[in-house]
């Protein structure tokens, strides 16, 4: 069965009104990957998840952890030493900033087929890693 790793942006897009676009496009991803129990985030994925809809939604930080806390029933992988030390040297080997290298290097450790996220080229491989960016219009 694929994996697919969510990157921050898509969750923020599933609840910001502000691009209706993105939001209807990131939530249906969204629901698909939990209804098919495929979806992957990283503890690093969740604090910044919380962390701007609090700050930048100004939801409460209530509000913000049971949102977080909602896709806890998927797979998570958590942020450790070993995760943070190969995230630099991918950083430094693919010149990507340390936040991008965490995110591919959460994704590799769930073997992740796919990773969702309009931060990076869409198309662009890592090893088996494939980034695909939801927001892109079909040609």
């Amino acid at each position: 069965m694929a994996l697919y790793f969510v990157d921050t942006n898509v969750l923020l897009y599933g609840i910001d009104e502000r691009d209706k676009r993105k939001q209807k496009l990131a939530f249906k991803l969204l629901e698909q990957l939990d209804y098919q129990q495929t979806g992957v985030v990283s503890t690093q994925v969740l604090l910044e998840f919380a962390h701007n809809l609090t700050s930048k939604f100004k939801l409460s930080h209530n509000t913000a952890s049971l949102m977080a806390a909602a896709y806890l029933k998927w797979r998570v992988v958590e942020s450790d030493a070993s995760l943070v030390m190969l995230a630099l040297a991918r950083s430094a080997q693919n010149d990507l900033s340390i936040w991008d290298a965490m995110v591919i290097e959460a994704a590799f450790r769930a073997k992740a087929d796919v990773l969702y996220t309009e931060d990076l080229q869409h198309g662009q491989h890592f090893g088996a890693l494939t980034v695909v960016n939801p927001f892109l219009t079909p040609a």
